[in-house]
């Protein structure tokens, strides 16, 4: 069985020649289905293509383990 995995996602968008930075929290399987979430989020909210968004940065979260 999987486990899920939190990911931390930072990066920046460029619209309108300015940058906007973001940082996100995501829960997936493995690196690249918390990416595609992350184009995908990014891209409704703000209404910006794939190529817009640059992903800087992608870090494994560490599991608090949970108490039996």
């Amino acid at each position: 069985m999987s486990q899920v995995k939190t990911f931390e996602i930072t990066g920046y968008i460029k619209k309108s020649g300015r940058k906007i930075t973001f940082a996100k929290n995501l829960k997936a399987l493995k690196k690249s289905d918390a990416l595609e979430k992350i184009y995908s989020e990014i891209g409704s909210r703000h209404k910006a293509k794939r190529f817009d968004v640059k992903v800087t940065n992608v870090k494994e979260m560490e599991q608090a383990k949970e108490p039996k």
